[in-house]
């Protein structure tokens, strides 16, 4: 079997907002800086920095536009925020980001209970959001979020993403991502899924990969046989969405790395230096997080045989 792999991909990491989300403690402004500029250091691209969310279901998230307003100068680094409504938009465009994440969940019950939308009304208030976006001269990512399965709803019919996919596509969006949520897709599955959408796919596409079963490694293999190249993914493996039973973390960003380097795909970025990010945050946390390199790297130079 020959593995084909692209020369190079892309990790955006987020964090320091899907990261932080449902963390109870709250992380200072001054923190989430520090972390922002040792993930600069390490080589990282692309930053999603905040979500513009209602700060009393998502406290973590209350510093949005103070944490934006003091981001470094760092040319050739995009900083992103998260969106779920217009008004997100708007708080986005405001805080002199220049690129906003949008969403859409092909699960009605979790559009419900994180958007507090029904799926039909979520597509078109989606509309909305591109124009909104748009006005304040934002590039658009617009995501799937279950796209591989919902702990509510079981599997998502692979023809129920492929039309939110199009429909999306049709609002002139400039990328698209595909969420694995709940972190329930399967290799199979997404070799599925990506047959379906890239085909349709004009704009760059990045997946959105939880590690809740212990596939998400697994299921970047596969997605960079495809030739995608693009990755969200967040230091420690910390993250998973507050409405989401049972949410655990992302793919961690450090062992994404390590695997993308070990099978000569690069990324330019140097996993030892977001280890530690990772181990700055486990302190904060008081806590180990789910990823796996970071501890290693904490262990005396002697012992990592």
């Amino acid at each position: 079997m020959e593995l084909r792999l692209p020369a190079q991909a892309d990790i955006i990491e987020v964090g320091l907002r899907d990261g932080l989300q449902s963390e109870p403690t709250i992380i200072p402004t001054a923190t989430k800086l520090t972390l922002i500029r040792q993930l600069i250091a390490a080589g990282v691209r692309h930053i999603q920095v905040a979500s513009f969310v209602n700060p009393r279901r998502v406290p973590q998230m209350a510093d949005a536009e103070a944490l934006c307003a003091e981001l470094p100068s760092a040319p050739g680094v995009i900083f992103s925020g998260l969106a779920l409504n217009v008004r997100g938009v708007e708080r986005a465009g405001a805080a002199g980001l220049r690129q906003v994440d949008i969403g859409i969940s092909a699960s009605d019950t979790h559009s419900r209970k994180n958007a507090g939308l029904s799926l039909a009304a979520a597509l078109e208030q989606v509309a909305a959001m591109v124009s909104a976006a748009r006005a304040c001269g934002l590039t658009v990512r617009a995501g799937v979020q279950c796209a591989f399965g919902c702990v509510y709803e079981g599997m998502i019919p692979l023809d129920r993403v492929v039309r939110i996919v199009e429909h999306l596509l049709t609002l002139g969006i400039n990328e698209l991502a595909l969420a694995d949520s709940t972190g329930m897709a399967n290799p199979r599955q997404m070799a599925d899924m990506l047959d379906a959408v890239l085909p349709r796919a004009q704009v760059p596409v990045t997946l959105h990969l939880h590690d809740t079963r212990g596939m998400g490694l697994t299921n970047v293999l596969v997605a960079l046989q495809y030739g995608v190249t693009r990755f969200d993914a967040a230091f420690g493996g910390l993250g998973g969405c507050p409405f989401i039973a049972g949410a655990t973390g992302n793919i961690a960003t450090e062992d994404t790395v390590n695997m993308l380097e070990q099978v000569g795909v690069a990324t330019g970025i140097d996993w030892r230096k977001v280890a530690e990010c990772s181990r700055l945050i486990s302190a904060c946390l008081a806590r180990e997080l789910p990823g796996k390199l970071y501890r290693l790297q904490a262990l005396p130079s002697g012992h990592m045989h």
